[in-house]
C-alpha cells in the first residue's frame, strides 16, 4: 500500500491548485472510508480516496456521467480533468448539494432510485462482477488493531457466509447495481433525492442493493420505513430466505472502515469496532450501532 505524509486535506488543497480553484475556507464534511471536503467558493465537494481505489473511482466518474445522461438523479462529477493522483491519494471533484434543515431523505427515496437504476441496461463502463467481502478480507488479514482471536473469528464467519451466498437463488436476477446502496448515500436536491458514492458499482444480484436497507435495523430503521422502501421499489425482500445471509454479509462489510481507522490509532473507531464485534459474536441484533 502506498503511504504518504500528506494529510487528506492537504491533498485536497493541492488538487484545487491543479484545477485552478480556491481552497480558501475548505472544511471537512465527512471523514470515514473516504474523506470529503466542502469548497465553499466553488460550491463543490472534494473526495479524497485511497490510492488502491483508483480503478473503482475512475469507473464511478464514467458511470455517473452515463447515468446522468439516462436521467437518473445521481451526484454529478464536475467537468474537470479527474481523478487526480496526489501523493498517494486519488482526488475527485463533485457538485455540492446544500442540505436543508430537517431529516435526510427517507428509505422510500432510495427505493425509487434503485427501482429506476435496476431497469437500466448495462452501461458501457466495464464494471466488475460483484464479490462480497473482496475488500474486507485483506483489511482483516493485515490489521494490527484486531486481536488474533477476532481476526480468526471474522475470517471464519466470512467463509461461512460466502459459502451460503454461493448457494442462493436470486429472483430479481443480475444487472447493474450500486453496490453500497443505503439511505445514508442519498442527498436532497430540492424536493428530490440523489444517490451518491458509486465507488462500489458492479454487475451483480439486485437483491444485494435492497438488503442493505434491511440491515439498517442496526441503526434504528423501523418496520414502517422498511415497508415504505419496499413499496417504492416494488418488491419486498422480507420473506426471501436469502435476506439474512445478505444482511449478515453487510454487517461484516461495515467493519472495514472501522478496522482501517483503528489501525491508524483512531480510538473512537476502535471502541465502536469492539462494540460491533461483541454484538456479532453474541448474535445480538437488539443493540444499536453508531453510524460513524
Amino acid at each position: 500500500m502506498t503511504t504518504t505524509s500528506l494529510t487528506p486535506q492537504g491533498a485536497a488543497q493541492r488538487a484545487c491548485t491543479v484545477w485552478g480553484l480556491s481552497a480558501r475556507g475548505i472544511s471537512p464534511l465527512r471523514t470515514h472510508a473516504t474523506s470529503v471536503y466542502l469548497l465553499p467558493h466553488a460550491d463543490a465537494v472534494v473526495r479524497v480516496s485511497r490510492v488502491e481505489q483508483r480503478a473503482a473511482i475512475q469507473r464511478a466518474i464514467d458511470l455517473t456521467r452515463w447515468l446522468t445522461g439516462h436521467g437518473l438523479e445521481v451526484t454529478e462529477p464536475l467537468d474537470v480533468s479527474q481523478p487526480l493522483d496526489v501523493h498517494g491519494y486519488v482526488i475527485t471533484l463533485w457538485q455540492h448539494y446544500r442540505q436543508p434543515e430537517g431529516p435526510p431523505p427517507g428509505p422510500e427515496h432510495l427505493g425509487r432510485l434503485l427501482s429506476q437504476l435496476h431497469r437500466l441496461p448495462e452501461p458501457p463502463a466495464e464494471l466488475p462482477f460483484y464479490r462480497p467481502h473482496l475488500a474486507l478480507r485483506p483489511v482483516v488479514e493485515s490489521s494490527t488493531a484486531l486481536a488474533p482471536s477476532d481476526r480468526a473469528w471474522l475470517l471464519g464467519r466470512s467463509d461461512a457466509l460466502l459459502d451460503a451466498y454461493a448457494h442462493l437463488d436470486f429472483p430479481l436476477g443480475q444487472g447493474l447495481i450500486h453496490g453500497d446502496a443505503y439511505p445514508g448515500n442519498t442527498l436532497w436536491d430540492g424536493s428530490a433525492a440523489r444517490l451518491g458514492d458509486w465507488d462500489e458499482a458492479a454487475i451483480g444480484p439486485r437483491e444485494t442493493d435492497l438488503a442493505n436497507t434491511f440491515q439498517g435495523v442496526r441503526f434504528g430503521r423501523t418496520p414502517d420505513q422498511l415497508r415504505a422502501f419496499s413499496d417504492a421499489y416494488g418488491y419486498d425482500l422480507t420473506d426471501w430466505p436469502g435476506l439474512s445471509v445478505l444482511t449478515e454479509l453487510r454487517d461484516l462489510h461495515t467493519l472495514g472502515s472501522f478496522i482501517r481507522r483503528a489501525d491508524r490509532g483512531d480510538l473512537e473507531a476502535a471502541t465502536q469496532l469492539t462494540f460491533r464485534l461483541g454484538t456479532l459474536k453474541r448474535g445480538d441484533r437488539t443493540k444499536s450501532w453508531a453510524i460513524h
